[in-house]
């Protein structure tokens, strides 16, 4: 169970995780080997899966994000398996779902270019054995980045 403190603690990394123990005791009016041994217990119980940076994709080359919502020929294990398997090969595939309604997976996809897009549904996906159709969507404006999950 999380107290009050244990969610400002989160709160605090999900903004910064390079936060010091003594940081993060300043903030929470702990000891910083108290702020320490919450972040570590809260680690091991896996409220913290990992820290990672994150990358601006226009400095990288990466001008198209956007999202295609896939539908499956057939469904079944094997089939389902065998498009996890095309989605964790696939570099600029950078999340997927399996989603209710229509589509059966919606992706998320980072391109450098319309072409690379273009060369993804028509040449990887589409032609896949499993899939019968996509739609895709090409992100104009991102009005909110991926946020911090509410604690």
């Amino acid at each position: 169970m999380l107290d009050a403190t244990d969610q400002k603690l989160l709160s605090a990394l999900q903004k910064d995780a390079h936060l010091t123990a003594q940081q993060l005791g300043e903030l929470l009016n702990l000891s910083a080997s108290q702020a320490g041994r919450r972040r570590q217990r809260l680690e091991a119980d896996g409220y913290i899966r990992s820290y990672e940076a994150r990358l601006d994709p226009d400095r990288l080359g990466l001008s198209v994000q956007g999202f295609v919502q896939v539908h499956l020929e057939s469904h079944g294990p094997e089939q389902s398996e065998r498009f996890s398997r095309l989605v964790r090969m696939r570099p600029e595939i950078t999340s997927a779902w399996t989603m209710t309604g229509e589509a059966d997976y919606l992706l998320r996809v980072f391109c450098t270019d319309l072409a690379a897009l273009n060369r993804l549904l028509h040449e990887i996906l589409l032609p896949h054995p499993t899939v019968a159709r996509v739609q895709s969507q090409i992100v104009m404006a991102q009005l909110k980045s991926d946020g911090p999950l509410p604690t």
